[in-house]
């Protein structure tokens, strides 16, 4: 599709879209098509179907808020590539922090000025690259699940110094804690916090591995208070302390 062309496709999706009337018509002025999604726990499904050009996503909606959502898009193959605009009154210095670090093009608090997003709106579709293609009958299917763990996989790994709680990391990827829990049981074959504890460990290897880093930077950088702490349960899953491990990493290296 070319992004280029008046009549782009733009989703809304907002429980309230009827504040965004004056948006709407200046939109539909510029021969552009509009979509809207009132309920967001629908709207990855409805995104997908309705193969839109650009998103313009509210934040604070019932059920699940507008950063989730946009956790869940970027998550799922088929939406990864797809502009998200933040459009919302969530206009703290934070929020706004988030939403750009969740992957979207542009975040813009309200009230606005219409003609100042629909400009944002005709930079962001020339500007966005589309490397993916209509979806077609031999595509595998969309999974919700998979989306779902891709995107606490992400978040762990991300917070890994301070997971946050079982209900948060839920809530910030959209489900709720028995779900997510079920998830992780039946695709990782573990707990979501026995994957915390083997993924500190792990990235506490390759730190070892590859950096000069103290064992307290370490031990902060995976989440353990202190480099005791640290060394105990290092020493309790592998067998040997860190510093050994360093030494045995360092000469396989030099060997090799």
């Amino acid at each position: 599709m070319n992004n280029n062309k008046p009549n782009a496709h733009v989703l809304i999706i907002d429980d309230q879209p009827e504040a965004l009337g004056s948006l709407m018509a200046l939109l539909r002025a510029e021969g552009m098509r509009i979509s809207i999604v009132t309920e967001a726990r629908r709207a990855l499904d409805r995104t997908i179907a309705l193969w839109p050009d650009l998103v313009l996503l509210d934040v604070h909606m019932p059920d699940l808020d507008g950063f989730a959502l946009c956790r869940l898009l970027r998550e799922s193959p088929t939406t990864r590539d797809l502009p998200v605009i933040f459009l919302t009154a969530a206009a703290s210095a934070e929020e706004r922090l988030n939403g750009l670090s969740l992957g979207s093009v542009d975040y813009v608090t309200k009230p606005f000025l219409p003609e100042e997003v629909l400009a944002r709106i005709r930079i962001h579709l020339q500007l966005v690259k589309r490397n993916y293609s209509a979806p077609t009958l031999s595509d595998a299917p969309h999974d919700p699940e998979q989306v779902i763990l891709n995107a606490a996989l992400r978040l762990i790994g991300n917070e890994l110094a301070s997971p946050p709680s079982l209900a948060e990391i839920a809530r910030r990827v959209g489900t709720y804690e028995k779900r997510l829990s079920a998830i992780f049981r039946e695709r990782m074959g573990t707990s979501v916090f026995a994957f915390i504890r083997e993924e500190r460990l792990h990235k506490s290897q390759e730190l070892l591995t590859d950096t000069a880093m103290s064992m307290q930077d370490i031990a902060d950088l995976v989440g353990f208070s202190s480099a005791a702490n640290f060394t105990t349960a290092f020493r309790e899953r592998l067998g040997m302390t860190p510093s050994v491990f360093r030494a045995s990493a360092r000469t396989r290296h030099a060997d090799n």
